[in-house]
């Protein structure tokens, strides 16, 4: 008799599937190695079924943005850090990097991306990104996850990426050093990936940092078409977005070494990436095209 966890996941599984599944997305998904128990999870709430309609509407949303992407057959197979730029006040550009990833890479990788504390606080987003193989940023998850020989897909400039205002779009945040001691104690490889088109899909020209943290939000962005739009000014505009893989760069040393020489690594990850964003944003003729 199941557990009333495991009811309720049930339930959860039968309202999935009753969502049309992309043909794409189910043939990469049975190309991927997975751990799953007698009701179809995994160890961190990923779930076969459910996934496969998410990522369906995943595929949906990422066409929007008519992304062009070079450089995937860098990404390694085994474990693997996966660090983009981050950009666009809303998740998009962790959207499209994994489905492109999954639908793209050969064999299809499937991401573990690992999302900002904040998010499990919200009912509906905390379950649908579970399901579909989000996790909550903590090292041991994340440490446990690249153990097992999953693609990680990390943002290291966090929340100060995402909510970057117009003034400096493409311009890096400082990366953590959380990802880069996870690399040197799992001797994983690290793929710089870089996301361009990502800014300019929902431009802010300021950010209402003090409300933000009375509301218990990362940042509260401020779009230039407010008030006039209303909530549509938070409409993603249907920008193109570049995504390119870098080679992979591999580190030694100590997970556990002084902080300053960490940095010097990290430093060396987040020079790549800005470069990188540099290279394809010369290239660009055009936001939209």
């Amino acid at each position: 008799m199941p557990t009333e966890q495991g009811g309720d996941r049930s339930r959860d599984s039968d309202f999935w599937r009753s969502v049309p599944v992309s043909p794409d997305v189910a043939r990469a998904l049975d190309q991927v190695p997975l751990e799953l128990n007698e009701l179809g999870y995994d160890a961190w709430g990923f779930h076969k079924g459910t996934a496969a309609v998410l990522y369906s509407v995943a595929q949906t949303l990422s066409r929007y943005f008519r992304p062009t992407v070079s450089g995937i057959e860098n990404i390694p197979q085994g474990r693997v850090l996966i660090v983009p730029n981050h950009s666009g006040q809303l998740p998009f550009d962790g959207l499209v990097v994994a489905v492109e990833t999954l639908l793209g890479a050969t064999p299809p990788r499937l991401v573990r991306p690992m999302a900002e504390r904040w998010f499990p606080t919200l009912p509906f987003v905390s379950a649908a990104f579970s399901r579909s193989g989000v996790v909550v940023g903590d090292p041991i998850n994340c440490r446990n996850l690249l153990e097992a020989n999953n693609a990680i897909l990390v943002f290291p400039e966090g929340a100060r990426g995402s909510g970057k205002v117009w003034s400096k779009r493409y311009h890096l945040e400082a990366f953590g050093r959380g990802f880069m001691r996870l690399a040197l104690q799992t001797r994983t490889p690290i793929v710089p990936v870089s996301v361009v088109g990502a800014e300019e899909s929902i431009p802010s020209i300021v950010n209402l940092s003090g409300l933000a943290k009375r509301l218990g939000m990362p940042y509260l962005p401020v779009p230039p078409h407010l008030p006039l739009l209303g909530p549509l000014a938070y409409l993603p505009l249907p920008t193109r977005f570049w995504i390119d893989f870098g080679p992979p760069m591999v580190f030694d040393g100590p997970y556990d070494d002084e902080d300053e020489v960490i940095q010097r690594k990290v430093d060396v990850v987040q020079a790549q990436v800005q470069a990188m964003v540099d290279s394809r944003l010369a290239r660009r003729e055009s936001v939209f095209g």
